[in-house]
This record gives C-alpha cells, sequence and structure tokens, in this order.
C-alpha cells in the first residue's frame, strides 16, 4: 500500500503565497506521476497540475503563471509552489500519485490539506 503525507495548507491573504508538499512512501514500485486537484465546496474536484517522472508538467488555465509543480531529487515528493494566491485558490487540495508497478496501476489520494485565501 501506498501512503502519501500532505502538508503546507493554512490561510493566506490575497495576493500570497503557500507551499504545499506530499511525500509518498510505502508499497512503491513505479511512480509514473504524481499531483494535485483540489475541491471546492460544493463544487466537484477539479486538476490543479500534474507532474510525471520524465517531468512532464499539466496546469488547469486557471494557475498557469500563478503555481508551479516540482518534485524532489527522490522523486517521491511533489511540491506546489502557489503565487498570486486568489480567493478562487480556496480550496481542500488532494495529493494523487499514480504507481504503474501494479497491475492495474494503483491510484493513491492522500487526505486533503485545506487552502484559505482570505483577507
Amino acid at each position: 500500500q501506498v501512503h502519501l503525507v500532505e502538508s503546507g495548507g493554512g490561510l493566506v491573504q490575497p495576493g500570497g503565497s503557500l507551499k504545499l508538499s506530499c511525500t509518498a512512501s510505502g508499497s512503491i514500485r513505479s511512480l509514473y506521476s504524481m499531483g494535485w486537484y483540489r475541491q471546492a465546496p460544493d463544487k466537484q474536484r477539479e486538476l490543479v497540475a500534474t507532474i510525471t517522472t520524465g517531468d512532464t508538467v499539466n496546469y488547469a488555465e486557471s494557475v498557469k503563471g500563478r503555481f508551479t509543480i516540482s518534485t524532489g531529487n527522490a522523486k517521491n515528493t511533489v511540491h506546489l509552489q502557489m503565487n498570486s494566491l486568489k480567493p478562487e485558490d480556496t480550496a481542500v487540495y488532494y495529493c494523487k500519485v499514480t504507481d504503474i508497478g501494479y497491475y492495474p496501476s494503483k491510484v493513491t489520494w492522500g487526505q486533503g490539506t485545506q487552502v484559505t485565501v482570505s483577507s
């Protein structure tokens, strides 16, 4: 079983910055991608950013130019640097990893971390 530990959420004023981190551990076989999704109240969960082990990145249009996704040297940690935060970025942010060393591929979600952007 793959375990995810998220950190870095909190309360920040509009225009501020936060950095989220997520570390995968446990029965990791072959991580293919790691990423962040978010869910605001009364809305569906949506993609924020993803990165593959080949460093291919994908961003939601709403965060391009403001958020940066990256991985640590060990490739089992993913970071999301969030700058110029807006109230509409308020949501629970979830880490998601895909391990293709299992058949079928194993998708694991983190427990979520709250990000609140408010003055």
